[in-house]
């Protein structure tokens, strides 16, 4: 087998800036797009409890016309 060959110290510089450059890009695109999320969390939320109320309302309305019809029937 051969013997490694040395990295330039500009391609290690390069390397290294580009990942320090990734790190601080996804830091400040997470601090962005974070609160955005929370909002649509808080919308989604909102959104199920009003889907759970209109289909209580509306197994309620089932069950009180089921009733009707059984109890006024002959």
């Amino acid at each position: 087998m051969a013997p490694p060959v040395a990295v330039s110290p500009l391609i290690k510089t390069a390397r290294y800036s580009a990942l320090i450059a990734g790190i601080i890009y996804g830091k400040r695109r997470y601090d962005h797009l974070k609160p955005i999320a929370a909002e649509e969390r808080r919308i989604e939320e909102e959104e199920k409890k009003v889907r759970e109320e209109q289909k209580r309302i509306a197994k309620q309305l089932a069950e009180g016309s089921l009733m009707a019809l059984t109890t006024t029937s002959p």
